[in-house]
């Protein structure tokens, strides 16, 4: 009898391993969570069901602040970080191999690669020798900030959609004389949107999400909701910030399913 192919889930132990890696991870999502919706401000004992948490969040003129300026910086920062990377993922995909193409390639995940805590060292001094020559203290530092961090995000879905994509179609557009722009508008582009959208959405999520870069690069008054909570648990914990963690956990995991849906392979 031919042996089996080897499989992970029939070791010993592997259920178990398996089991106690969810609860461990997210045993503490469902705490945070439950204890959004406690009627007291203790984090510890539950005091009856409420929605009082979330009503004084939505009523905290801080917390709109810090609200308005993570959707600014993270949708800004979604757009510029797309259209550099869709522009990076045609020039690595859609022609010949080249010299240089796997440094370029490494060039643009650098972000991924390097401990987060560098870049935001290095925005950080070449930021405040801009804002001492140039006076300027806006949100465009941070938007610039969080658009090369996210790039490398939104590069790989869009790579991946174009190296799975045919090249017939834009041969064919190129045979009936259609110029490269007409074959990038009308062939290319339509094709790749899946993978654009998908990439603007993690970048999106990713920019939302992040406090060490946001935290270097912000001047006084910039605060995002991540680096608002930060502080809020610097000072004293309340159900607030679990009500404001769980907003924002139900906002990213609704933007990964449409993510999910956009790049899912279909018959």
């Amino acid at each position: 009898m031919a042996d089996r192919a080897f499989s992970a889930t029939r070791l010993p132990g592997f259920a178990t391993i398996a089991i106690g890696a969810f609860v461990l991870l997210y045993l503490p999502i469902i705490t945070l969570v439950t204890y959004s919706f406690n009627a007291t401000n203790s984090i510890s004992e539950w005091g009856g069901f409420s929605w009082q948490w979330y009503i004084k969040a939505w009523d905290n003129d801080a917390v709109k602040a810090a609200t308005a300026n993570s959707l600014i910086i993270a949708v800004s920062a979604a757009a510029i970080a797309t259209a550099v990377a869709t522009a990076a993922a045609l020039g690595t995909t859609r022609r010949k191999a080249y010299r240089g193409q796997t440094f370029i390639y490494v060039v643009i995940n650098q972000p991924l690669m390097v401990p987060e805590i560098v870049t935001a060292v290095a925005l950080l001094i070449v930021f405040g020798v801009v804002k001492e020559w140039s006076g300027y203290q806006g949100l465009g530092y941070l938007i610039l900030a969080h658009a090369a961090f996210c790039t490398p995000f939104a590069y790989l879905p869009i790579r991946a959609r174009l190296e799975g994509m045919d090249l017939s179609l834009e041969t064919a557009a190129s045979d009936l004389y259609a110029s490269p722009w007409q074959t990038f508008r009308h062939v290319t582009l339509p094709l790749l949107a899946p993978g654009i959208m998908a990439g603007a959405m993690l970048a999106f999520v990713i920019s939302l999400d992040d406090v060490v870069i946001t935290e270097f690069v912000k001047s006084g008054g910039q605060d995002t909701l991540s680096t608002y909570m930060l502080g809020q648990l610097r000072r004293a914990f309340t159900p607030e910030v679990n009500a404001i963690s769980t907003a924002l956990l139900a906002a990213t995991v609704l933007l990964l399913i449409a993510f999910f849906l956009l790049t899912r392979k279909r018959d």
